[in-house]
């Protein structure tokens, strides 16, 4: 085994891996102000991004479920990795050779992470496949991909490939690689066989990478094409520890740019269908992997769209009875969004691949700008299936639609399509069914589910803890609890902000600050983290890296990074804004001592003995001097 990474090498990776190039691999980041970025966290759901990163440091923290950390931390967390997995997958994606104290450089594989050496695998496969696309057997393939229009550029463009036919092509090729048998079952590129011998599970197939959204290969989906296959039309990787199939979208690593740059993501049904699109100029287009559409899809695009209330996902399917169902299957998690959701159902019959090949690339940006409102769709598909001849059957067509208009979470298209529902119903008061479908606004409502508002009127409520712009405190569970309506807590809390992220404004005085001179017990563990980390004074690059290494347990270290990324609150921060807070707090230490004497001598009375009462008395003295030249001079009074 390998032994461990050398510290050296551990910190050239967090310096040469930017953590906002990172992080903006997994979501939508935009400027915070400060020098900081902000999105939605990837780690909790959450309507209002409270998720925070500073390129400058180095870390990020979200003030919504406190999870925080450096460039390490991120990629340990989101991808479920260890420590070394982390810095091998960081120091492959800078070029950078690690050495391991017990093993010298990395010579062997025995000590990679679980996870690197799957992706790997894939990795290696998705060249083997392309490779073998070129080859005299995959001229069936060759034809497949011709006959839908997609030329040799489009197959490299998307990593298309062939599988050779026989048992074990691939299993031979990654052995030789140095994979074993074990690593190539778990991965799910191979199979056991009735002799107990690996074998390929993708043979005679065209194979399409499935990447995540880092673009890194997690799995395959395999496309039938001799008759003599017996198995399915479409075969994917099994779940494996790096594919799960509810949460990874195909093409998402080539369109999250520009779904992030439009606030618009188109969702279709399969892989060729995202190939047309993309080369229609439609390069939002995404498809789930042999699932449905879920409440972890939602949460990718969600992060990508940052919850913008003029972003919209257009989903595409069938106009057949398996593409309305799917359709309105998508209606039920509109909610999820804050984007609006809207539908584009293909003419004929044709899914977007169909439709290039028969009407061009034009026809599939036309299909897309034609969409209509999903719950539109939803409410008109609802109204056909009632006899609209009869009062009978109008009312039961209201009574069913009301629900779904009460739904929508724009006011003002709510009153717009209650109008419409009227009209489709032949109600001629339309007054009526405005007034039905508020009452059902208002029954969701008072059942807790009222939709968001976007934008317009009443708007979204604001975040417990973020009415006066500041991060809500922790919750019990991860420490000591803090009072930031105490004017004390928050001046401390200033200090020391600006002791993290701005220490050469506050040294070396901050320096001379006893940890007892910070009331809040969590922010005194962070002053003696500083203390323990060589001070504020000493700085220097690795210096917040320092003090995180020094806290005593998570909980301070989570802290420190809080405070670290937080932003302070002045329109400038200088030397003035720094003094203002060094005074205030060792003002108010000042005044606590002072207290405590007063209190001493009152106890003591007029029967002390003269020296021990002349000590105390000449305490008090020097204190309020000292007090009154802060009052007077501020800074300089230090």
């Amino acid at each position: 085994m390998a032994g461990r990474i050398n510290d050296d090498d551990v910190k050239a990776v967090r310096d040469a891996v930017p953590i906002d190039a990172v992080v903006s691999d997994y979501l939508q980041l935009r400027n915070a102000g400060g020098g900081n970025l902000k999105g939605l966290c990837p780690f909790h759901d959450e309507k209002s991004p409270s998720f925070q990163v500073s390129p400058s440091k180095g870390l990020y923290h979200c003030f919504g479920c406190q999870a925080g950390g450096d460039t390490l931390d991120f990629v340990m967390k989101i991808d479920h990795l260890s420590f070394s997995e982390a810095v091998e997958r960081l120091a492959a994606q800078a070029g950078i050779t690690l050495r391991y104290e017990e093993g010298g450089y990395t010579a062997g594989t025995s000590g990679r992470g679980e996870r690197i050496r799957l992706v790997e695998a894939h990795k290696a496969a998705a060249q083997f496949y392309v490779d073998q696309l070129q080859g005299p057997e995959a001229e069936i393939g060759r034809k497949f991909l011709a006959e839908r229009g997609f030329d040799q550029a489009a197959a490299a463009h998307f990593g298309v490939g062939y599988s050779p036919a026989g048992w074990d092509h691939l299993t031979r090729f990654l052995r030789g690689r140095g994979f074993s048998d074990k690593e190539l079952i778990l991965s799910g590129l191979a199979q056991d066989s009735r002799s107990g011998k690996p074998i390929d599970r993708f043979r005679g197939r065209l194979m399409w990478p499935i990447r995540d959204i880092t673009g890194e290969v997690v799995g395959f989906g395999a496309r039938k094409l001799r008759e003599d296959d017996n198995g399915p039309k479409y075969l994917n990787t099994p779940e494996t520890p790096i594919y799960r199939k509810s949460q990874v979208l195909y093409g998402i690593d080539l369109a999250k740019k520009e779904i992030a740059r439009t606030s618009r993501a188109v969702v279709v049904e399969g892989y060729t269908d995202v190939m047309a699109c993309h080369l229609a100029g439609v390069t939002t287009a995404i498809a789930t992997c042999g699932t449905a559409f879920g409440g972890d899809h939602i949460k990718i695009l969600r992060r990508l769209l940052m919850d913008n209330a003029t972003a919209e996902v257009i989903f595409t399917f069938d106009g057949d009875a398996a593409g309305q169902k799917a359709a309105l299957r998508a209606f039920e998690d509109d909610q999820k969004f804050a984007a609006e959701t809207s539908i584009a159902i293909t003419p004929g019959g044709m899914d977007p691949c169909d439709l290039r090949l028969a009407e061009g690339e034009a026809a599939v940006s036309t299909l897309v700008e034609s969409r209509t409102p999903l719950f539109e769709f939803a409410m008109r598909h609802i109204v056909s299936r009632h006899n609209l001849e009869n009062p009978a059957g109008r009312a039961a067509a209201l009574d069913e639609a009301a629900p779904i208009v009460a739904k929508i979470k724009n006011i003002a298209i709510q009153h717009e399509s209650a109008v419409q529902l009227a009209g489709m119903l032949g109600i001629l008061d339309e007054q009526f069914v405005v007034k039905r479908v508020a009452q059902q606004a208002m029954w969701a409502r008072e059942r807790g589910n009222r939709p968001q508002q976007q934008g317009g009127a009443g708007g979204r409520a604001p975040r417990p803890g973020y009415e006066t712009g500041r991060p809500a405190p922790a919750a019990p569970s991860s420490g000591p609890a803090l009072n930031l309506r105490s004017p004390a807590h928050r001046t401390e809390r200033e200090l020391l902000k600006l002791a993290l992220q701005r220490p050469e404004l506050v040294s070396p005085a901050f320096d001379a600050y006893g940890v007892d001179e910070f009331t809040a017990p969590p922010y005194a563990m962070v002053r003696q983290a500083v203390q323990d980390a060589g001070g504020a004074a000493a700085g220097g690059d690795d210096y917040l890296a320092r003090v995180r290494s020094a806290a005593p347990n998570d909980t301070v270290r989570a802290l420190v990074t809080e405070l670290a990324v937080e932003a302070i609150h002045a329109k400038t921060v200088d030397e003035a804004y720094a003094g203002v807070q060094l005074v205030q707090v060792r003002l108010r230490a000042v005044d606590r001592r002072v207290h405590e004497i007063q209190g001493t001598m009152a106890r003591m009375g007029s029967h002390a003995p003269a020296e021990q009462l002349a000590a105390v008395q000449e305490e008090l003295w020097v204190l309020q001097q000292y007090g009154q030249r802060l009052r007077n001079r501020g800074a300089e009074g230090l």
